[in-house]
């Protein structure tokens, strides 16, 4: 998992707190998304569906994480998962408690 574009996603993932892998359709990224905004919590989306290089990156995601599909949640670096498992995460309360650990 080296190349350019492999840099690129660690990169991303790294590039903030809260950092969600999407596509601009889908009904579980927009879950996800709107767990963070209900917390006004900020992110950064990547909406894999208006990049040239979208399939790339999540085949990357997917030997990073297990799972090729969107959306991929990560929070200080650590994938949490789907949009139904950050619901989850949220409507048990240990969402908060994630984003509060520094």
């Amino acid at each position: 998992m080296n190349g350019p574009t492999a840099q690129l996603v660690k990169e991303l993932i790294n590039s903030d707190g809260v950092v969600i892998f999407s596509k601009s359709y889908c009904p579980y990224c927009k879950m996800a998304k709107e767990v963070f905004d209900n917390l006004k919590q900020k992110y950064t989306a990547i909406e894999l569906d208006t990049r040239d290089d979208g399939d790339t990156i999540q085949s990357i995601l997917g030997e990073i994480t297990g799972a090729r599909t969107v959306p991929r949640v990560f929070v200080r670096g650590e994938c949490l998962g789907g949009g139904t498992d950050v619901k989850q995460l949220y409507d048990s309360g240990k969402l908060v408690a994630k984003l509060q650990v520094q």
